[in-house]
């Protein structure tokens, strides 16, 4: 009877203590999923004042989440009984290995993290990057997508933009014009300046309070090369380059100023 006693005072207690490490357990993870809620939306609350892109603000939210949920789940498990000690190394070496299997992939999500904070262009930015050129749409994770003049898509790696040369032409809200065209070294070089700037004084894109240069760049085989630098708003740029160039030779035609082509003169001697 005694005997019977004492099993059945060991079995409530094993009981009592599975209970209650059980009831523990539960606590814990619903603890720990309403923390990492709660952190999840303080951290996308708090990094979308302070104007962080859209893309990195989801992104951290989540890994918060991931992290305090992860965290609460070994918590948990070891409430339990379970040793945690083997999990969280059996974790470890599958976190290396997929690592290592995904290298380039984990590279071009570092370089994307880093391009959306460092923010060296910005959707609607037109870029090269990586020998490519276009307005960019999309800043992701892992890769960039531009759209071509010609409305092609492209989708570059963020690690090869991250390493190589960003050149942001909407970075600033000016840009030069450089122009050369040559003359016939026959031609008036001061006549061809006072044509160009006829010209440039009707074009109402250029900025007044940007210098103007035209002068004289190099005295080449066949002609007298003239070089027009001018300052326009960003948005301004490729339609004024093109308009400019098509007026400038109808201006010199008009003035019967001579574009040359480009020549050989061949001496041809014989001999007997």
């Amino acid at each position: 009877m005694e005997l019977f006693i004492g099993l059945k005072e060991l079995t409530d207690n094993y009981l009592w203590e599975a209970v209650t490490n059980i009831a523990l357990a539960i606590v814990i993870l619903v603890g720990g999923r309403l923390i990492a809620n709660l952190t999840r939306n303080l951290t996308r609350r708090f990094l979308s004042k302070s104007g962080q892109d859209g893309v990195l603000v989801n992104f951290a939210a989540t890994m918060v989440n991931i992290l305090i949920t992860l965290l609460a789940t070994i918590a948990a498990l070891d409430q339990l009984g379970v040793n945690t000690t083997s999990l969280i190394a059996l974790l470890g070496a599958a976190g290396i290995a997929i690592g290592l299997a995904l290298k380039d992939s984990l590279g071009n999500f570092a370089a994307g993290i880093m391009l959306i904070v460092s923010r060296p262009f910005d959707a609607g930015d037109y870029v090269e990057v990586s020998s490519s050129a276009g307005s960019v749409e999309k800043i992701g994770l892992f890769t960039t997508t531009l759209i071509t003049p010609d409305n092609k898509e492209i989708t570059v790696p963020n690690g090869s933009i991250y390493a190589g040369t960003i050149i942001n032409w909407s970075a600033r809200d000016t840009r030069r014009i450089d122009l050369s065209i040559g003359i016939s070294y026959e031609d008036s070089i001061a006549k061809a300046k006072d044509v160009i700037h006829s010209l440039l004084d009707r074009e109402n894109r250029i900025l007044a309070d940007q210098s103007k240069l035209v002068g004289v760049l190099e005295l080449a085989d066949n002609c007298v090369i003239l070089t027009i630098r001018i300052w326009v708003r960003s948005e301004d740029y490729f339609a004024t380059k093109l308009e400019l160039t098509e007026q400038l030779k109808i201006a010199f035609d008009d003035a019967g100023i001579t574009i040359p082509y480009p020549q050989m003169t061949i001496h041809s001697k014989s001999t007997n």
